[in-house]
């Protein structure tokens, strides 16, 4: 299973849209188009951070990549 993190943007610590919760796991997300997609060239598309809420599961995408992340400890 994943490690916990938490998640900042500068000064400003990231929490959960839905339940408030500050832990996350972390995951790359392909922002796939259309175009790449239909010619081949999905490996292409940008990538965002995706941040899934280790309380609710709510999926949080962040294409910023000023996003730092932080190790939490372990989650039971």
């Amino acid at each position: 299973m994943a490690k916990p993190v938490r998640a900042s943007l500068g000064e400003m610590w990231i929490t959960c849209q839905v339940c408030k919760g500050d832990l996350f796991r972390e995951r790359g997300v392909k922002l796939n188009s259309s175009g790449g997609e239909l010619f081949n060239l999905a490996w292409a598309d940008e990538t965002a951070t995706g941040l899934i809420c280790w309380r609710c599961g709510f999926v949080h995408l962040f294409a910023n990549k000023e996003i730092r992340l932080h190790r939490a400890k372990d989650v039971s």
